[in-house]
């Protein structure tokens, strides 16, 4: 049996579309993907063993913070495990600023002796 793919892409783009599909759906678009900065001066290294790739982390925004204005913390479980990075922060920080949803999830976790190499995070916004 043949598959025509541009009927296949058809029907799912028209699915994809409907209201019923969007009401069921979340769509989240990768828009950014980073090491996480601070690892080891948080609680990264104590709660390593517990953290998963795919966990869900929680992004806040430090507007008033001394080092960065752009500062967006990065949390799991209620932990703070660090900051995305002050040179990859500004986009994330903009979006979330416009009360954009933006959420974050453990992307990578890597046995490195470099703390920079050890998680990454993906950042998504949500359409």
């Amino acid at each position: 049996m043949r598959i025509d793919l541009v009927g296949l892409v058809a029907v799912l783009l028209l699915a994809a579309l409907s209201p019923q599909f969007a009401a069921a759906q979340q769509v989240r678009v990768l828009v950014q993907s980073s090491p996480l900065a601070g690892f080891r001066y948080y609680a990264g290294e104590v709660l390593w063993q517990d953290m998963k790739i795919g966990d869900e982390l929680v992004l806040v925004r430090e507007p008033d913070n001394a080092h960065d204005a752009n500062a967006v913390r990065i949390e799991w479980r209620g932990h703070k495990l660090g900051y995305l990075p002050r040179a990859e922060n500004r986009a994330v920080a903009i979006e979330m600023d416009r009360g954009a949803p933006v959420v974050a999830r453990i992307a990578a976790l890597t046995q490195d002796r470099n703390p920079w190499k050890r998680l990454r995070v993906d950042i998504y916004v949500v359409l």
